[in-house]
């Protein structure tokens, strides 16, 4: 991967939303099981890609990605992948992903409950669970979503391309198990069986992001409250089996994003960046980008003052937020930029957003207004840094 060598680069943590409106709508209707997804949706697909990759260049983006679009991390999508899955209704007291019941969630039981109203279908009305062995069935959609990323980059130029692929101790936000004696081994077959997906998106010639908001949002959902070291002792077990999944890649073909959860709301309980830097930084990988723009994590660049980034890795602070629909100003962008690259070598620093800009976090042009001004800023850091 690049470093900044003489300006500060710019890229994004992944999800976006196309400019292709009409994709967006016949998406929304696909996974809600309204509509097929026959040619027609196929073909929409790949020219919302072709979209998203242009709109992406056009904006100035040095780092880019294929939006994610059409990708949903439910059932369908992880049953064509892997054996051992069930879909079952919840029962009374179930939820269907773990960060559905948090300290933050019985902390504020009015304002979820007043959210949670207007978006019934993000609440997983069922829940998916692993009741046999888990291994590889197929890559085959893999491999088509990125055979189509790269139809919608040829010809483009020199920009970066990197495909994102969930980790383990994020799977296990969603995925439970009735199968596995132990955490461990859950984590450990989980693992295993991402493995080649991770691979075959570097031997399509891309870079691999590792998505791993688990790293940091599992804090507020575990009962009873852990004390610190209980929790690094869980996120390390999801740490080592990351690893060893990552054993055959070159850490340069890797970044990583950890952030709190994307979902919109106090994350009060958010556990401070300062506990897990360590064990983060423990990966074999060479970018991480990180939560760095909402007002809960911001002041968190100071832990780079006292936490050395290791030689020859990038870091990737968010400098816009989706937890706002305010565009930070093109100045603010660059003090932060500005304040990282101090402490960390303005070589080591790319701008980055907080986590996905699609749909369901901002709107369609606040998101592509929050990259935008992301791009200014960094111009007006770099004029300052070189």
């Amino acid at each position: 991967m690049r470093h900044s060598t003489d300006r500060i680069l710019c890229t994004h943590a992944g999800r976006l939303s196309s400019s292709l409106r009409e994709f967006e709508t016949l998406d929304q209707e696909v996974w809600q099981g309204r509509k097929p997804e026959d040619d027609a949706y196929l073909a929409m697909k790949r020219e919302a890609i072709a979209h998203v990759v242009d709109h992406q260049l056009e904006m100035g983006l040095d780092v880019i990605s294929d939006g994610e679009l059409g990708r949903r991390r439910d059932f369908p999508y992880y049953d064509k992948r892997m054996t051992g899955l069930e879909l079952r209704d919840l029962k009374e007291g179930e939820v269907g992903a773990t960060v559905f019941k948090s300290r933050e969630r019985d902390a504020f039981p009015g304002y979820y409950g007043d959210v949670d109203s207007k978006r019934p279908a993000i609440a997983r009305p069922k829940k998916i669970v692993c009741t046999g062995p888990l291994t590889s069935k197929s890559l085959d959609t893999l491999h088509d979503e990125i055979a189509t990323f790269k139809a919608a980059l040829a010809g483009k130029g020199e920009a970066e391309a990197f495909f994102p692929v969930i980790a383990p101790g994020w799977l296990d936000h969603f995925i439970f198990n009735e199968y596995y004696n132990s955490d461990e081994e859950f984590i450990e077959a989980l693992s295993e069986v991402m493995r080649p997906e991770y691979e075959a998106v570097v031997d399509a010639g891309l870079i691999v992001q590792i998505d791993d908001p688990g790293l940091a949002d599992s804090w507020p959902t575990l009962y009873p409250k852990p004390t610190i070291e209980e929790y690094r002792r869980y996120a390390k077990i999801r740490v080592d089996a990351l690893n060893h999944a990552l054993r055959n890649i070159p850490a340069e073909r890797i970044r990583y994003h950890c952030c709190w959860g994307s979902w919109v709301g106090p994350h009060s309980e958010d556990l401070p960046l300062k506990h897990i830097v360590d064990l983060m930084l423990s990966l074999n990988i060479q970018a991480y980008s990180v939560e760095a723009g909402n007002v809960q994590h911001e002041h968190e660049w100071q832990v780079w003052e006292e936490t050395k980034l290791p030689a020859g890795k990038i870091l990737i602070p968010g400098v816009v937020s989706h937890k706002t629909e305010v565009v930070e100003h093109p100045e603010l962008v660059a003090q932060r930029l500005i304040r990282y690259a101090n402490a960390v070598g303005r070589e080591n620093v790319q701008a980055g957003t907080d986590c996905g800009m699609g749909l369901g976090r901002v709107h369609y042009e606040i998101g592509w207004a929050k990259i935008a001004s992301m791009v200014e800023g960094a111009k007006l850091a770099s004029e300052k840094l070189w």
